[in-house]
């Protein structure tokens, strides 16, 4: 028996992916007002107004003319989010310098938010793969994947529209499938579940 991956619909990385574009608005009409409120400031540099401004133009022109671009090319979703990052903590950094103490302290956490996220987004596929090996299964989350030995399942109800498993810890765990299965993958993952759990 070969290893088999099969794509699946996980709930979390659906919202995550649905959420991406609002949490892109949210960082960009933060940098847009960061930059007005320092627009002609006599302590703040031009240099550096414009380069918020120019900043908060390119993720606003990404959310209007791409919306399936973060979702299609997730690398690129990544170069956003860390430039979202990097701004968060610059600012939170600088605030605190300048003795704004709450000011930066909402900038940091804004950049320890969008850093969880980044590293929750690195692992974005087109599909979420849910994976039999001989040694246990592979199952997609967040904020990493995680592995099933084959003495940790009690059992696996699989059928063409889902699957579901339940652990020795006696924790569920249930997919739909992003398409129904074919006869043959149905059987495959029957042939892992008499072979390892010694059921059809």
């Amino acid at each position: 028996m070969d290893s088999i991956s099969l794509p699946v619909v996980h709930p979390a990385f659906e919202r995550l992916k649905r959420s991406g574009s609002w949490l892109h608005l949210v960082a960009g009409v933060l940098i847009l007002t960061h930059a007005v409120s320092h627009f002609r400031s006599e302590e703040s540099p031009t240099l550096y107004f414009w380069c918020l401004l120019l900043m908060s133009l390119d993720i606003f022109i990404l959310l209007l003319a791409g919306r399936d671009i973060l979702r299609q090319l997730p690398r690129i979703n990544l170069l956003f989010r860390m430039a979202e990052i990097v701004f968060f903590l610059g600012i939170g950094i600088f605030m605190l310098v300048q003795g704004y103490r709450w000011t930066g302290i909402v900038h940091l956490s804004l950049s320890a938010a969008y850093s969880y996220l980044f590293y929750c987004e690195r692992n974005f596929r087109s599909e979420e793969l849910l994976s039999f090996h001989h040694t246990g299964i592979t199952i997609p989350g967040l904020p990493e994947s995680r592995f099933l030995l084959w003495t940790h399942v009690n059992d696996i109800e699989a059928a063409y529209d889902g699957i579901y498993i339940r652990t020795s810890a006696d924790k569920e765990v249930s997919f739909d499938w992003r398409k129904n299965l074919e006869f043959a993958e149905l059987e495959q993952i029957q042939q892992f579940c008499r072979h390892y759990l010694g059921k059809g």
